[in-house]
């Protein structure tokens, strides 16, 4: 277990992984990931061996191999099952995958060494090749754990110096014969192996401790934002029961219910109306996007109609356009057409939508709603002739805060969270929002959905 960055008996719980599970499972992917390949190099090796040496034992080690194989998958299919995370279960996925190792690098040592013993002469090129081949391989490949990879190349190196001490052993030949120069060549070999799998290691450990810096930054930053949510959340409830009474009272005080207003007091109380609607529509929409961020916003879908939809929204939205001396008008579709969707949502939306060509338009100009259809869906249209939309403004018109025209020529104001709202109800709805627009000559905002059919009638 001391091979391991991280103790296996430090397996958290919960939360992030540990190292050592992270290096498990990496090796693990990696034998699933480069099974073919493998696959691919046993099999010209054996190929060649059983070519031009003996082709029974070839085929025989190959076997053998090839079981290790089936043993790797079987074991890696276990690991990456393994969700309970508990440190006996790491121990023995490690010793399995220790013996997995020993057996799978004997046999490919044997394979090499058996064909340099059926070699005549000094001279065991093919062999070496293989085997050099294979610690590459497991330098590049099984690094992600350490006590494999050591093991395997621990064999490897073994085998490199018992075919070259086996002429040497045979021939006797003098210090500058070939034998002699091909062992101080795998003491080359050798060092080239080891340099190459430690430098795999530390970059593959930068990578990890990379990676769970990561996370744990992640993790902070997860944890900042549902506080801040709950924050957000609290607040807003708390604010809005008061800031209620309060507008009420205003609204009470402004329509003359409880008695003429002093005119020196009129304006004053008529600004605090319009400022308390202001701070609860920010409320409302503070708690809208803090449900949709957090998967909370429910939805009851139901078919609707097209035609009532927009009728509906125009005529919610006609005391607003009197106010500000815009004109909004609707045109009836030509023909029903219903969608799928949450109608207090969508006229949510459409409240939205119109409210803002509203804000934008001059006064004496005019709003239209209307609808077209598109193949299998409808475009709900609201234009304007307002100012329009400077281009490249799109991230601002659908982000958060954010408003496009701060300038004095708006009349209202907003929250600059009610276009970023509409567009993820409309998302949810499985439906696109977007604008055409040119500066001082208006917008068209549409936002399309998908047409249902309309239900059969039922027999009376």
């Amino acid at each position: 277990m001391a091979y391991l960055d991280a103790s296996v008996d430090e397996l958290p719980g919960a939360g992030l992984p540990s190292p050592a599970e992270r290096q498990l499972k990496d090796y693990v992917h990696n034998i699933n990931v480069l099974i073919w390949q493998r696959q691919g190099i046993f099999l010209a090796a054996t190929g060649l061996s059983a070519y031009y040496f003996d082709p029974v034992r070839a085929v025989a080690l190959y076997g053998v191999v090839l079981l290790t194989e089936v043993l790797d998958l079987l074991l890696a299919k276990r690991i990456e099952g393994w969700t309970d995370r508990d440190p006996r279960k790491a121990r023995a996925f490690l010793i399995w995958i220790l013996a997995n190792t020993v057996i799978s690098a004997l046999a490919i040592s044997a394979f090499v060494f058996t064909i340099a013993l059926q070699q005549q002469g000094a001279g065991h090129f093919t062999p070496l090749f293989f085997l050099f081949a294979a610690a590459v391989f497991a330098a590049m490949n099984n690094h992600q754990l350490m006590p494999a990879l050591v093991v395997r190349l621990s064999i490897y190196v073994v085998t490199f110096f018992l075919i070259v001490l086996l002429d040497i052993w045979r021939f006797d030949p003098p210090l500058k014969s070939e034998p002699w120069l091909q062992f101080f060549t795998v003491l080359f070999v050798v060092y080239f192996i080891a340099d190459c799998s430690f430098a795999f290691v530390r970059l593959y450990r930068q990578r990890l401790q990379q990676l769970e810096e990561l996370e744990l930054e992640h993790a902070r930053t997860k944890a900042a934002y549902e506080v801040k949510s709950k924050f957000i959340s609290t607040v807003s409830h708390e604010l809005r029961t008061p800031l209620t009474s309060i507008k009420g009272s205003l609204d009470l005080l402004n329509s003359g219910a409880l008695g003429e207003t002093p005119e020196k007091m009129a304006p004053m109380l008529n600004i605090a109306g319009k400022n308390a609607k202001r701070l609860a529509d920010l409320i409302n929409d503070l708690l809208d996007l803090q449900k949709i961020e957090a998967g909370e916003m429910v939805y009851r879908f139901e078919r609707i109609s097209v035609g009532d939809l927009i009728r509906d929204a125009v005529e919610a939205n006609q005391g607003f356009a009197d106010s500000l001396q815009v004109g909004l008008m609707d045109t009836p579709p030509e023909e029903s057409l219903f969608i799928q969707g949450d109608e207090a949502r969508l006229m949510q939306v459409m409240s939205n939508v119109i409210s803002n060509a509203l804000k934008f338009s001059h006064k004496g100009s005019a709003v239209r709603v209307y609808s077209e259809r598109i193949d299998r869906r409808v475009r709900i249209c609201v234009k304007d002739s307002g100012i329009g939309i400077p281009a490249g403004a799109k991230e601002k018109v659908f982000g958060k805060f954010t408003q496009v025209d701060n300038s004095d020529q708006r009349r209202v104001g907003g929250t600059g969270l009610g276009m970023n709202i509409t567009k993820q109800i409309v998302e949810q709805h499985k439906g696109d929002i977007d604008y055409v627009s040119r500066e001082g000559k208006g917008t068209t905002f549409f936002i399309e959905f998908d047409v249902v059919d309309i239900e059969p009638a039922v027999a009376a």
